[in-house]
Order: C-alpha cells, then structure tokens, then sequence
C-alpha cells in the first residue's frame, strides 16, 4: 500500500473545538500507512497581501511549504456569520498566488449540519484555486452540541462508520493521485 501524509486543517482557532476533534479521530481511524500532520499557524498568518506575494515572510514560507510536502487536505472548518472563517480564508488566499495546492486532492468536512454556507463556499474556494475536492470524501458528521473526544467519537461505531467510509474513499484518491504522477499537475480539460 502507498504511504503518503495528509494535511488536517481545522478553520477553526477555537480550543477544544470540535471541528479540530473531529479531525483528530479521523487521524485514529487512519490505517499506518497514513501519516496526519497538524496545522495550528492560521491565527500566526499575516494579512493577505497581494503586494507581499512573494516576500520572505517566515510563517508563510512554512504554510506553502506544508501544503506542498502533503498528498492531500482534509479541511475541517466551523462557519461563522454565514462563511469560511476568516483564518482560514486568509491562509487559502496565500496560495493562490502559487501551484501547491493544484490538483492536491482535499476534502471538506463539516461538523454541524445548520454549517451549510461555510461547507459550500469552501468547495467553491478550493475548486477556484484547483484543487481536486473529493465530494465524496466531503461529509457532514453531527457533532454540534456533543462534547466528544477524538477517542469516544473513534468508539461511536455508527459515527466511526461514517468517517472511515469517507477516509476510505479520499484514501484511495490519494493514493491514485500519488501513484498516477498527479501531484501539482494542472488539472485537465475536456
């Protein structure tokens, strides 16, 4: 089996958010070959600036270079006001400028089903950059009002079901990506 790492990127800077749980129990249910890197630097990136795109700027070296050492991205993100949360819209618009995250596979996960808007806007943001969103992959999962751990969500096999049904389907785009040679490859036109 291919071995590859994927990005958990939770929108939310929040501690003890569920959106970050959530992500932490996916990376359980992970199979060995799978490693998960964190990503807690949203609320340590500056403004978006298009005049700095190409500025030295430590702490965006570091987020571009993340996203371009992963296979993939699974985005875990709350909504607030009806939208991406501003961290996260701002660390996605310090790629755009640059081929890191073109054709990297990512999914979008939601942990609350009124969190539409934010779901939504995301699929449309990350397609716009081109990356490859896996719908399939991109699940909601009821969290909203339960306080679980990543270790009683693992042990929940209803939701434990769910989660590894949708790991299972991004799994193996990933892998496909990684052994076709897709890796920042521009996405095809028919």
């Amino acid at each position: 089996m291919t071995r590859f790492t994927i990005l958990a990127l939770s929108g939310s800077l929040r501690a003890g958010s569920s959106n970050t749980t959530l992500l932490h129990a996916m990376a359980k249910l992970a199979p060995s070959t799978v490693t998960f890197k964190f990503y807690d630097g949203l609320g340590g990136l500056p403004h978006y600036n298009p005049d700095q795109e190409d500025a030295a700027i430590p702490s965006v070296i570091e987020w571009r270079t993340l996203i371009s050492s992963v296979e993939g991205i699974l985005i875990c993100s709350p909504e607030y006001a009806r939208g991406v949360p501003g961290s996260l819209k701002n660390a996605l618009d310090w790629l755009v400028g640059g081929i890191d995250i073109v054709n990297k596979p990512v999914a979008v996960i939601n942990a609350s089903p009124h969190s539409t808007h934010a779901h939504a806007s995301l699929m449309v943001i990350l397609e716009t950059m081109s990356a490859r969103v896996i719908p399939e992959a991109s699940i909601t999962v009821p969290l909203r009002g339960r306080k679980l751990s990543a270790r009683e969500i693992v042990d929940d096999a209803p939701m434990a079901g769910i989660l590894q049904a949708a790991l299972a389907v991004f799994f193996r785009e990933v892998s496909n990506n990684v052994s076709g040679g897709g890796r920042n490859s521009p996405p095809t036109t028919a």
